[in-house]
């Protein structure tokens, strides 16, 4: 009681800021460990894409400020300043040649920290090692530069969509860097630190914020443009998308993939008979009973008119069977005259089926549901013979 009274106050304290954001959606903006496949694979692209133009202008940037830092210091130090700045310059080029390859959510997540950490560690080298000068005039000035580094790295993270917990995470790495600079330094200041950590969170407050917003604005619209208006469930596109994503790790992991057709029988006489404002509260019915059998990692997408596919990672066929059979025995809704409505549905599984790419295994999927249809409607099946659970 306790524990779910908190989660739905956590979702609603997340939800209500972000206008349009449901509160079952306020999770992902902690944590991406819930996020479905496709949010993952989108937010992935967007951060891989702002990682690369990010590391293309400092990879520009870091080393152009070398050439003031030579008119300003003298020659020894600039060459330590210029040695180090070289280093941050091929991890950013590192950074940005990664972001031009494949896409993934932990490439994504590998570039992401490293463009925060390359700053960093950048600043703590530099910040010891001119602690030390005894610089002023013009060379002070430049020198100052570097003590605004944590403050840009800070702003930085609202330039992406992070969750709460990336932000956090960051925030920590910077304020770690800034720690050990007045620790390791011959004249600490605890006071200055003091001050130096208040500014720093304020940056890091506001930034992660404005992160956050663009988080939950990118989920808004991901949902928009993905999920099918009457019904809810994933469109036909993105469920295209999905099932890449999902067979190439079922492939790579090597862990089964089942999918589901599921074909509404007769609906054609449902909308000649009774209009077609009686279909679509067919289907809302039809989804909403499915859905109340989904698994937290299933996929319900909308494949065209009243076919569906649903996406079952992680279950052979034979689960897969069961979980379609108790979602036949329980019903998908009624009729508008009050017969039940039933479904004809055909299995298939990456695996046991040997399919070499998603489009052969809805395919298969789609073969059997037919089959199911030419036996009787109203039955399942998953091999050469339908089991109708009679």
């Amino acid at each position: 009681m306790i524990s779910s009274a908190f989660v739905k106050l956590r979702n609603e304290f997340f939800a209500q800021p972000f206008g349009g954001l449901a509160s079952g959606e306020a999770r992902a903006l902690v944590s991406a460990r819930a996020w479905d496949p496709l949010l993952e694979s989108r937010r992935a692209e967007a951060v891989r894409s702002r990682v690369g133009l990010v590391a293309g202008v400092l990879a520009v940037a870091t080393p152009l400020w070398t050439v003031v830092e030579y008119i300003a210091l003298r020659p020894e130090l600039w060459q330590r300043l210029a040695l180090a700045r070289l280093l941050a310059t091929f991890g950013f080029i590192g950074i940005l040649a990664a972001c031009m390859g494949a896409n993934g959510a932990r490439r994504a997540t590998r570039a992401i920290g490293a463009l925060f950490a390359i700053p960093a560690l950048f600043y703590l080298d530099t910040a010891l090692l001119l602690e030390h000068e005894p610089l002023v005039g013009f060379a002070r000035a430049v020198a100052d530069t570097h003590v605004f580094l944590p403050f840009l790295i800070l702003a930085a993270i609202s330039i992406f969509p992070l969750t709460l917990i990336e932000c956090l995470l960051i925030t920590v790495l910077v304020l770690a860097a800034k720690a050990l600079t007045v620790l390791l330094s011959e004249y600490a200041d605890g006071s200055a630190l003091l001050g130096s950590f208040w500014l720093l969170l304020l940056v890091a407050g506001v930034s992660t914020l404005a992160s956050v917003g663009q988080l939950a604005s990118f989920i808004i619209l991901i949902r928009q443009a993905v999920r099918d208006s009457l019904t809810g469930c994933f469109s036909r596109r993105s469920g295209e998308e999905l099932l890449e994503v999902q067979f190439a790790l079922s492939s790579r992991s090597r862990s089964p993939l089942s999918l589901a057709y599921v074909d509404i029988d007769f609906f054609k006489r449902v909308n000649d008979e009774h209009g077609h404002e009686a279909g679509d509260r067919v289907l809302v019915i039809a989804v909403e009973h499915m859905s109340g059998q989904l698994r937290a990692g299933d996929v319900l997408v909308r494949w065209g008119g009243e076919e569906f596919i649903l996406i079952m990672p992680g279950i052979d066929r034979e689960h897969a069977v069961r979980a379609m059979k108790r979602m036949r025995d329980l019903g998908f809704g009624v009729r508008p005259e009050g017969a039940p409505l039933t479904a004809s549905i055909g299995v298939a599984e990456r695996v046991a089926d040997r399919a070499a790419d998603w489009k052969a295994l809805v395919d298969l999927a789609d073969a059997r549901m037919y089959e199911a249809k030419r036996r009787g409607r109203d039955r399942i099946v998953a091999r050469t013979e339908p089991i109708d659970g009679n």
